[in-house]
């Protein structure tokens, strides 16, 4: 990216509506996906949930083995990783988790590591 364009008019945010009507239909995606599991939302996936629910490609698998071992992650924050991979999809309409779901999960957990610990 070029100078001129970090410092010109930003995009025009997305309104309250359109982020609310998202957050509306991954609501509805996840009540859809566990209607006979007992649960309501990602994140009370247990880990054969996750595996059932939470495929990854090649990619994405490469991200997490790297971050697991550039930020000594356990098989929990693997996990916990996965269940917000599929949040971040489910945002975006996503049926499949992508390396940039992955990713910014990742980045949330490295915050979250960085801040918090």
């Amino acid at each position: 990216m070029k100078f001129k364009e970090l410092t010109g008019d930003a995009p025009a945010a997305e309104g309250s509506d359109d982020i609310r009507g998202r957050v509306v239909a991954a609501r509805e995606a996840q009540h859809e996906r566990f209607r006979d599991e007992g649960i309501f939302a990602n994140a009370q996936m247990s880990p054969r949930h996750i595996r059932r629910f939470c495929p990854i490609d090649g990619e994405c698998e490469g991200m997490l083995e790297s971050a697991m071992t550039r930020l000594g992650l356990s098989a929990r924050a693997y996990d916990r990783i996965l269940k917000v991979s599929r949040t971040i999809a489910d945002l975006e309409a996503s049926a499949d988790i992508r390396a940039a779901h992955v990713g910014e999960a990742v980045g949330y957990r490295s915050m979250d590591r960085t801040y918090w610990a």
